[in-house]
């Protein structure tokens, strides 16, 4: 039976859910992605025929070009239906150059959403393709060979064969490593608070922090200065002198884009970048619900939180039958940021009516938690806010000024769908009750309380996502790539779900960074996404862009060649070689890092460097550190082996067990007894990861 309607799709689960929407008289059929790019052994791009790019049919793909000319010879007519973005626009178009398919023999269709109504939307009225939009891409595609195929030989001469080094990617590397300097170099800084625990005629209790003196707000640096306040403080008089009572509002989010998805299935589930989009692509191009196929989200790459008015109408709909006309929201006003391109909705599902319980038998235990987490921030997102009644209470003695504050909620609004957990703040007690204002009240007790200020955290791949984004470094459809790449080329490691940079990454990093201080520069790499942004609108030439960048980056890269030593991968120390009293380089293997005479090979002194567990060994009461295995786990063993025979995969603590005394055992979910007769265990639970009551 001859063909005469073919469309074309990347991936062949999008092929089944589409032709099952679109029936007898539509073939669909998969690319499986680009079907040529360029060629992998050279540049591919003639500099001096206006960056004219070579491309080659992919040596995976030339079986799928093969098929799909054959296709073309019975088809009255294509239809491209590849992903509604830059990367999905530069498909079609590859496919259209690699088939040679007449200009009247095609169209080009988009599907932001995978269900019958859009899908059979979309094939009504298709368009021509937008060839800004491939350019841009294309000037991308240049742009990031450019510098990755003269800078990765350059890396490979001066620092270490096998090396890589991309455009976008090198920065994201100087992100990771500026914050682990910082960290490095941090200094705490101590502080103080104190605490007043007051009472009423009735014996009920009011906590207070002291926040000020003579109106000036008090900052305790140290046990002195909170001894003298604290003696000062005793025998005097206090009295209620301010209630302060309000309403807080706490407005409901936006829907998700790709890097808040990214962001809150990482924060809840732990799901790295990467991971959340496979899971996304899978439940936008369809999912078999019984006997029905369809898309159960909308397009999952997206910087827009844009949503269509019959998803609104439908969300409204929902929340007045289920909860009430006083939870539906008033409509977002979506302000466009700079560099949002604003091209797709933002993530939602293709119906709200299909709930999560509904369609759970059909999905994966992950596959549900993205899509319940994507449903429930939707009709969140249309709710309306929820509000707390705020209490200040304001105590005051001889000047001393305390603050007690505390909320209660008064109306839940879109918190009866979706909760963001919220940090327990250190300057808030919990208001038990509420005094009238000029009461007096006694002083029970005061609390000093000993803090010190704590470093930048380290980048999650969650929160370098958010960082990329806020400087407009990489586009949704970029993030994951980025991570991953420098996961594989061992420029970091995930360590307690957070990106460390190896001694690999801060050598390539810091060399990079020297010669290449533009290049490597945030601002500098967020104007090139502006560029490319402006090249899709037709607002600039993609030649224009490329002229002003290669020949700056070209007489870089030749001084760097010509007047740069070779870089050993170590990092400096302050530690002296017992042996030779050289300096000792800190050098990194697979087993982990360790100490090495900068005299090397003359001085083969070496000392491995172990991670040392918080506790000592609960055997010996020797140091514990953590290990590896031959086949690569890590585990924590007493550095007394083979004479003390310690070794498990949860860590010890300082801590004793309340029941029978033994060391307490730590993992990232609870604490355990070391004894095997004792059955104590202390669960960890939910953001803040705060313990809860223990079963025994």
């Amino acid at each position: 039976m001859k063909n005469k309607k073919i469309v074309i799709v990347e991936s062949p689960a999008k092929a089944k859910t589409i032709e099952k929407i679109l029936g007898k008289e539509f073939k669909v059929v998969a690319s499986y992605g680009h079907v040529r790019d360029l060629p992998e052994k050279e540049l591919g791009v003639d500099i001096k025929d206006n960056f004219k790019p070579k491309y080659v049919i992919i040596p995976s793909r030339k079986e799928v070009v093969k098929n799909l000319k054959e296709l073309l010879k019975e088809a009255d007519h294509f239809y491209l239906a590849t992903d509604p973005d830059r990367e999905g626009e530069a498909i079609a178009w590859h496919l259209v150059n690699v088939l040679n398919i007449p200009k009247d023999k095609f169209s080009r269709v988009e599907f932001h959403e995978i269900t019958p109504r859009v899908v059979q939307e979309a094939i009504n009225n298709p368009r021509d393709l937008d060839i800004s939009k491939v350019e841009a891409q294309q000037a991308r595609r240049i742009l990031d060979r450019l510098v990755g195929y003269e800078l990765s030989p350059l890396l490979w001469k001066k620092v270490k064969r096998g090396l890589s080094a991309g455009r976008v990617q090198s920065v994201a590397l100087r992100l990771i490593c500026e914050r682990e300097k910082e960290i490095e170099q941090f200094i705490p800084q101590e502080y103080w608070y104190i605490w007043g625990e007051f009472s009423d005629k009735t014996n009920k209790k009011i906590y207070g922090r002291l926040i000020s003196y003579e109106g000036k707000e008090v900052n305790l640096k140290n046990e002195e200065e909170v001894n003298k306040i604290l003696e000062e403080l005793k025998g005097i008089n206090y009295i209620v002198k301010d209630v302060i009572k309000k309403e807080e509002k706490k407005s409901s989010p936006q829907p998700f884009i790709t890097s808040t998805l990214q962001q809150e299935a990482s924060r809840r589930y732990a799901f790295p970048v990467g991971k959340t989009m496979k899971i996304a692509q899978t439940l936008y191009e369809g999912i078999d619900i019984g006997e029905e196929r369809i898309g159960l989200i909308t397009y999952m790459r997206t910087d827009s939180t844009r949503i269509a008015p019959e998803a609104r109408m439908e969300a409204i709909k929902y929340i007045e039958e289920n909860f009430g006309k006083e939870f539906i929201g008033g409509e977002k006003k979506t302000k466009k940021k700079l560099g949002v391109q604003d091209a797709h909705e933002a993530i939602r599902p293709t119906s709200v009516f299909r709930l999560p319980e509904m369609v759970r038998p059909y999905l994966s235990e992950d596959q549900f938690k993205l899509y319940k987490l994507i449903w429930e921030r939707f009709i969140a997102s249309q709710m309306a806010p929820a509000f707390y009644d705020v209490v200040e209470i304001y105590v005051e003695g001889n000047k001393y000024l305390f603050l007690s504050k505390g909320r209660k909620l008064k109306f839940p609004g879109f918190m009866s769908v979706y909760h963001e957990e919220e940090e327990e703040s250190e300057t808030d007690k919990q208001v038990e009750y509420i005094p009238e204002k000029g009461n007096l009240l006694n002083l029970l007790n005061l609390y000093p309380e000993q803090h010190f200020t704590k470093p930048p955290s380290r980048y999650s791949e969650a929160t370098l996502v958010r960082t990329l984004e806020r400087f407009g470094v990489g586009r949704p459809s970029t993030y994951a790539t980025i991570i991953e790449t420098l996961k594989e080329r061992e420029y970091v490691v995930v360590k307690d779900r957070f990106l460390v940079p190896t001694t690999l990454g801060k050598v390539v990093n810091e060399f990079l960074v020297e010669k290449f201080p533009n290049l490597i520069d945030v601002k500098f790499t967020a104007k090139m996404e502006e560029d490319l942004d402006k090249i899709e609108t037709g607002k600039v030439e993609a030649i224009d862009v490329l002229k002003r960048f290669y020949p700056k980056f070209k007489e870089e890269l030749e001084e760097v060649y010509k007047n740069s030593d070779r870089v050993q991968i170590a990092e400096k120390t302050d530690e002296k070689c017992p042996i030779c009293e050289s300096d000792l380089q800190l050098r990194e293997n697979k087993n982990g890092k360790y100490y090495a005479c900068s005299r090397y090979p003359d001085c083969k002194y070496t000392k491995p460097i172990y991670d040392e567990a918080k506790g000592k060994c609960p055997l010996c009461g020797g140091t514990v550190v953590k290990k590896r295995s031959k086949k690569g786990k890590t585990f924590w063993g007493c550095l007394n082996y083979p004479k003390c025979t310690f070794a498990s995969p949860y860590e010890p603590t300082h801590e004793k067990c309340p029941i029978c005394g033994s060391t307490l055992l730590e993992s990232n979910r609870f604490k355990k007894c070391s004894n095997n007769d004792c059955n104590y265990i202390l669960w960890k639970k939910g953001r803040n990861r705060k313990w809860k009551k223990s079963k025994s």
